[in-house]
């Protein structure tokens, strides 16, 4: 069934993206009263009338188009935990963040995005990242390759002894071990760190060969599942700090990198354990 949907004709869930942007995100964007944004955990934690309506939409319709197939989404999770669990289970899951970079979206900013990917039994087949400010819509394929708007997209390699562009985490969202560990990225003297905006965006900067490397430090799979693949199909790498890939349900030790490239890969994951205390500890399973 699932390659039976992989192997048809996908532009109908690029639809259904731009029908919940243009439905529930957009009418809102710099249009956001007070009581349509809440706390989630804190003042770094918001969400708004618009994720939660743009999610509600993107259930609807992706389920329809994969009969079977069930969401994982942020704010379901955050709801209930345990929605996180059929991450591990056997039916498709449509993985969907639907404002990432919701801070952003709040003051108004176009750096934000809606993400949805496509997994089955913990892999990664499919991923669409779509920017609705700047109407940019970025997919991949599993083995297919990455493309934006139509056009491929790839990583290339940094330039021999160049300083690396890194976006990285932002400190209220680390313990102080995962702390430590960004440390070693923020005191490389071949290493230009910054903090992270939009996890989505960062992702597709790197595909796009704009960013050369993101270092996270959270294992939230709706942040990272479709930028993953979008860096891998555009031909980029990514480690955890035990030197394993990143696993889309939970588990992975942190922090990680994703590059644009396995060397430039390899170098910011050196300079993560050169912060890191000598045993790493692996992140907890989302919703845990």
């Amino acid at each position: 069934m699932i390659d039976d949907f992989l192997n048809g004709d996908l532009s109908a869930v690029e639809a259904a993206l731009r029908d919940a942007a243009g439905a529930e995100i957009m009418p809102r964007y710099r249009q956001l009263a007070a009581h349509e944004i809440v706390e989630k955990s804190g003042p770094h934690d918001l969400v708004t009338s618009a994720d939660r309506g743009a999610e509600e939409h993107l259930t609807a319709s992706l389920t329809k188009l994969l009969p079977g197939s069930v969401v994982v989404g942020e704010e379901a999770v955050h709801a209930d935990p345990a929605v996180v669990g059929a991450l591990r289970g056997d039916a498709p899951v449509w993985i969907v963040d639907p404002v990432d970079g919701t801070r952003q979206f709040v003051r108004g900013e176009p750096g934000f995005c809606t993400l949805v990917a496509l997994a089955q039994g913990g892999e990664l087949l499919a991923s669409w990242t779509y920017a609705p400010a700047t109407d940019e819509m970025a997919t991949a394929v599993r083995g297919r390759g990455a493309f934006l708007d139509g056009v491929p997209l790839r990583c290339g390699t940094p330039a021999p002894g160049a300083v690396l562009e890194v976006a990285m985490s932002h400190p209220d969202f680390t313990t102080p071990e995962e702390k430590r560990a960004l440390l070693g990225v923020q005191n490389a003297d071949d290493l230009a760190a910054r903090p992270c905006g939009s996890a989505g965006l960062e992702y597709l900067a790197i595909a796009r060969g704009a960013l050369d490397a993101v270092a996270f430090s959270w294992e939230l799979p709706w942040d990272h599942a479709a930028g993953l693949l979008l860096v891998e199909e555009a031909g980029g790498a990514q480690l955890t700090l035990t030197g394993v890939p990143f696993h889309v349900a939970g588990g992975n030790a942190l922090p990680f990198t994703a590059a644009r490239d396995e060397r430039t890969a390899r170098r910011v994951r050196d300079r993560l354990l050169s912060g890191t205390p000598a045993s790493a500890s692996a992140g907890a399973a989302p919703g845990a």
